[in-house]
């Protein structure tokens, strides 16, 4: 295995994509083997360097997924559920690393990308790769746990008001450390939405909200209510480029890992 690992960046003229595209080139030992659109985007064609304001790289954007994985070693994939379920059909049958943190997957998208990691490929999916994030779930997990459900869950995030899905993937994973930490059902107590006479608050649920507007990157506020105090643990995103920068370290750790369906939390050892 060559040190050099190829990287191949999947919804490459995006905004994560131009992040990605940006932190692979700004780590020694990377380089952009090949970039990816979906068809008839306006990119096609595109050399990458021209994507973020830089000298031409000799690699053009493509929809022919053979052609941007063909010498790859990874794939750094923040695009579409169903892309992303195709793709990893892809990269497991070359044994590639593939690292997505696309949001919004339903269920089956779900058992879909875990039976392309049994078959053979080795995915690290996160809702979000900042190392803060991944360190606050560790602490609302904890503070859950210690608190249990006489402490009332209220999580709220925004985003910019180009997002297509809510809530976030951020916000369920927190919604989800709540529920770990209680050892309860997910599923039974989340609440994502409310309106009209709801009556009182049922004790043990997971509420949320999902605010828009702006060019937000991404805040999250977990709320654990008690009867007289109250705990507030938030995230503010800065700059899309930790979101890269997670991406990018979670390749490198995949690289000599086995086939597996891995998190992000595994890759920070938590």
């Amino acid at each position: 295995m060559s040190d050099l690992m190829v990287v191949v960046i999947a919804g490459a003229a995006g905004r994560m994509g131009q992040a990605n595209l940006r932190a692979v080139l700004a780590t020694e030992g990377l380089r952009i083997g090949g970039a990816l659109e979906r068809s008839g985007s306006n990119a096609i064609g595109k050399d990458v360097g021209a994507l973020v304001g830089g000298e031409p790289l000799g690699v053009t954007v493509t929809d022919d997924v053979a052609k941007a994985l063909k010498g790859a070693d990874a794939v750094l994939d923040f695009t579409s559920p169903a892309a992303s379920v195709a793709l990893a059909e892809e990269t497991a049958r070359r044994g590639l690393v593939h690292v997505i943190g696309t949001t919004g997957c339903s269920v089956e998208d779900e058992k879909a990308l875990e039976a392309a990691a049994a078959a053979g490929g080795r995915i690290v999916k996160a809702g979000n790769f900042s190392l803060g994030v991944n360190l606050l779930v560790e602490l609302v997990r904890k503070a859950a746990s210690a608190l249990g459900p006489d402490w009332d869950a209220e999580i709220v995030e925004m985003h910019h008001n180009r997002k297509v899905d809510a809530p976030s993937g951020t916000a369920l994973m927190l919604g989800k450390a709540v529920a770990d930490g209680r050892r309860t059902s997910f599923d039974d107590k989340a609440v994502f939405a409310r309106e009209g006479h709801t009556g009182p608050r049922r004790m043990g649920t997971i509420g949320f909200a999902a605010l828009r507007g702006g060019n937000v990157i991404g805040e999250h506020s977990v709320y654990l209510v008690g009867p007289n105090e109250r705990i507030e643990l938030t995230h503010k995103a800065q700059d899309r480029a930790l979101f890269a920068d997670g991406a990018v370290r979670a390749a490198l750790w995949a690289r000599g890992k086995p086939a597996g369906y891995y998190s992000m939390a595994d890759v920070l050892g938590l």
